[in-house]
């Protein structure tokens, strides 16, 4: 099991941005804006996106991950052109203080990645609605308030591109994260449905589902002694690198992706392996 952790480990400390290796300048003449930007899926798309030539915002409400995001990036991309803001997604307003800032600094928005999220571990049972507030304003509400600030500038581009962090575990159930998983689904639906009404303005609206990725949230929440005996219940018995999520998000962004809309991206590593050896994940571990 160390093995298997060590391989996702090598993955995820390779430098993203070796400008030794060939990027092609997919995103050249874009902008991007990226919320849960100070994340590990998040700053690992703006990274990339970077690499490839597009001008980045990077959204956090940790001012401090927000910072650490942007200059790993600039130590890595040395012609990366990145910029942050600090704003709280919860609050409806942050929304278009965030497109403004973009505007302000770019003048354009071409790619919008809908990726920030929180957490709760409760039973459905005993979850209040003050409990349920938070989740559905961050992990579902902040994504149309982020979608509906974006579009003008995003119809204007002509090749927009929305791209939404969903989860496997829109699909999968399990037991005391009810919360999470149902707005996860509320995202697939969501993503369907402005892929459908915003088609005639050439937006393209998808959705990406990670499984076990090991970003420094679940370093801190696991520690290091569980995560070395946890066998992630996936064919490939690893956890993602968080470059591994957001490599396909850079392929939907990219006109490479131009005929994908209304899809939803299972990357997963083959979740779940065996319907028999659900007793090796333990229920709030995933993604």
């Amino acid at each position: 099991m160390l093995t298997i952790l060590i391989l996702a480990r090598a993955h995820q400390d390779r430098p993203l941005s070796n400008e030794s290796e060939m990027a092609i300048g997919r995103l050249r003449d874009t902008v991007s804006i990226i919320t849960g930007g100070g994340g590990g899926i998040g700053s690992a798309a703006g990274l990339i996106f970077c690499r490839e030539g597009g001008k980045v915002m990077l959204v956090d409400s940790d001012n401090d991950a927000l910072q650490a995001a942007a200059e790993r990036i600039r130590r890595e991309v040395s012609a990366a052109q990145i910029a942050t803001v600090r704003v709280d997604l919860g609050e409806e307003i942050a929304a278009q203080i965030a497109v403004d800032e973009t505007l302000s600094q770019y003048g354009s928005v071409d790619i919008l990645v809908n990726n920030v999220g929180i957490r709760r571990y409760e039973a459905m049972a005993d979850m209040s609605w003050d409990q349920w507030d938070p989740i559905i304003r961050i992990n579902l509400l902040s994504y149309t308030s982020m979608t509906r600030a974006a579009l003008p500038s995003l119809r204007a581009s002509g090749r927009g591109s929305i791209i939404n962090t969903a989860s496997i575990n829109a699909f999968h159930s399990r037991g005391g994260t009810g919360a999470y998983d149902a707005m996860k689904a509320a995202v697939l639906a969501f993503t369907r449905t402005v892929a459908v009404e915003e088609r005639q303005h050439n937006i393209r609206v998808n959705s990406v589902c990670p499984g076990y990725t090991l970003t420094s949230f679940h370093e801190k929440r696991l520690g290091q002694e569980r995560l070395d005996s946890f066998l992630p219940s996936c064919i490939m018995q690893r956890w993602a690198a968080p470059e591994e999520v957001a490599y396909p998000m850079l392929w939907l962004a990219s006109t490479e992706g131009s005929y994908i809309t209304a899809a939803e991206f299972k990357i997963d590593g083959g979740y779940p392996m065996f319907p028999d050896e659900q007793q090796h994940i333990k229920p709030a571990e995933a993604d």
